[in-house]
């Protein structure tokens, strides 16, 4: 099948890769423009430019669509289907409609459940057990299309979204080639989402990576784990903002049944061990911490070098 691929994150990237060692012909990449990056916020390549630059392969990156250099080359090289993976601009009903076999969109859910723009953390704040990869025929809307393929994945208890998101990205990647391979082959008939069904995901916010300590504890540990490595769940010490990496779920009071939550407790040695921390309804105990400027540094680490006094309140 001769294709155009659009994407943009490292999520894409193995899709993408996946996608130039198959049967398949990638004809061209659109992704999103150059963006600043880093502490001298230089203009920085997406991961999936930085692949299709290695393979020699003609990039577009528009503002917006449709525009006028990219629709002339999709009538140029005639696509019969354009594959879309966290692009991150809505696609206009000139471009699902010009392909034989229309966009077929890669989400990493299990539709029509989060739809919407941050699924794989998500799951991990909500506590789920699985989730899994889904492949659809795009129409107007977000997330509406008709289905085609399915794979489900278990979350495991200590999860983060790194290894999830990686997981998901790899078996994304293998159900893509399935669907492509599957249409072609005339083997696969798209099926209608149950929209009520539906549930929504938004854009996250620095507001949504804050721990609110009068939350529960499973709460609170989901959130660490969902924002883990990237951007860092966080709290306050002493007027410094301060990364909260990993943690894991206390098994009793450590002396803190009548503390005020976001109270720390005294430190917990050990491998098991961590920093106890008062929530709405329990103990956490913090395993990684990170100052600004800082490494991230196991919590016996970060202890020896910071003041974690007994009795001292997370703001």
């Amino acid at each position: 099948m001769r294709l155009v691929f659009m994407g943009t994150p490292e999520f894409s990237v193995l899709s993408l890769e996946k996608l130039l060692t198959s049967n398949h012909q990638v004809l061209g990449v659109v992704t999103q423009p150059d963006r600043p990056k880093g502490r001298g916020m230089k203009l920085a390549h997406s991961p999936v430019k930085t692949t299709a630059l290695a393979h020699n392969l003609p990039v577009f990156q528009p503002e917006s669509l449709p525009e006028e250099e990219l629709m002339s080359f999709l009538n140029e090289v005639n696509p019969e289907a354009i594959v879309v993976v966290a692009y991150g601009l809505k696609i206009p009903p000139v471009l699902l409609n010009l392909p034989f076999y229309g966009c077929i969109n890669l989400h990493a859910s299990l539709l029509p459940k989060y739809r919407g723009a941050s699924p794989i953390q998500a799951a991990i704040l909500n506590g789920e057990t699985t989730t899994g990869v889904t492949t659809m025929k795009m129409d107007e809307g977000w997330d509406t299309g008709d289905l085609l393929l399915t794979r489900t994945v278990p979350i495991g208890e200590t999860e983060t979204f790194g290894t999830l998101h990686d997981r998901l990205a790899e078996i994304g990647a293998t159900i893509l080639v399935e669907t492509l391979d599957a249409l072609e082959e005339g083997k696969v008939t798209p099926q209608p989402q149950n929209h009520s069904a539906a549930t929504y995901v938004k854009k996250l916010t620095p507001d949504d990576y804050v721990l609110d300590w009068t939350g529960d504890t499973s709460s609170l540990y989901n959130r660490i784990r969902a924002f883990d490595p990237v951007p860092g769940a966080r709290t306050s010490l002493n007027g410094k903002t301060l990364k909260v990496w990993a943690a894991r779920l206390g098994e009793g009071w450590y002396g803190l049944e009548a503390a005020a939550p976001g109270t720390i407790g005294e430190l917990v040695k050990g491998e098991e061990g961590g920093l106890p921390v008062r929530t709405g309804d329990g103990v956490l105990l913090l395993t990684e911490l990170q100052l600004p400027g800082k490494k991230r540094l196991p919590i016996q680490q970060f202890a020896a070098g910071n003041d974690l006094s007994a009795g001292t309140v997370f703001e």
